[in-house]
């Protein structure tokens, strides 16, 4: 049988240490490609759109991502089409972050999937791991919202600015809040 490496463990959703010459590899490319597209000329739209689609997982048609943009691999996020990201958005995908249509993200909104053990001596020897994120389609994601590992955003939800989500938000609320909780439901 052959032995897992820790490229494939992370992307198995497996606990593993990101030293691996593979991650290294990906994590270098996903840095050149973010730095270049931080780098380029703020009007260079179809520039800007061929750099993320080489990047990312999957940009849809008429998506705008303003730079910068940070991200751990680059090809684990998936943004739907027409989605708008301001200046600042964060993506650590070490885990899968799939965002859906028409989402709209304010500035420095960060989609965090990485976790690490609370016990000292796996976390010191660098052990991690990462659950997925899912942005429904519809969603709205204030200015500084931090979306924390394994969350779901349900469709047409609006996450207040500065919320900190933990838990999965069903569609069509309004969620405001460190811890981010639901206060009402979006009116039609």
């Amino acid at each position: 049988m052959t032995q897992l490496t820790m490229r494939d463990r992370m992307l198995a959703g497996e606990p593993y240490i990101a030293d691996d010459p593979e991650l290294a590899h990906d994590s270098a490319r996903a840095q050149a490609l973010t730095h270049r597209l931080n780098q380029m000329d703020p009007t260079d739209g179809e520039g800007r759109r061929a750099l993320l689609t080489e990047l990312l997982g999957g940009f849809g048609e008429g998506s705008d991502l303003r730079p910068p943009f940070r991200c751990d691999y680059g090809y684990q996020t998936v943004i739907g089409a027409r989605v708008f990201a301001n200046f600042g958005l964060v993506s650590l995908d070490v885990a899968a972050v799939t965002i859906g249509d028409d989402v709209q993200m304010g500035p420095y909104v960060q989609l965090l999937t990485a976790t690490h053990p609370v016990a000292a001596g796996p976390r010191r020897d660098k052990w991690e791991a990462a659950r997925p994120i899912t942005v429904g389609d519809n969603v709205w994601l204030g200015g500084g919202v931090i979306v924390c590992p394994g969350v779901t955003i349900g469709a047409n939800t609006v996450v207040g600015a500065g919320a900190v989500v933990v838990r999965d938000l069903p569609a069509d609320v309004v969620a405001v809040g460190n811890p981010a909780r639901v206060v009402r439901a979006v009116e039609p």
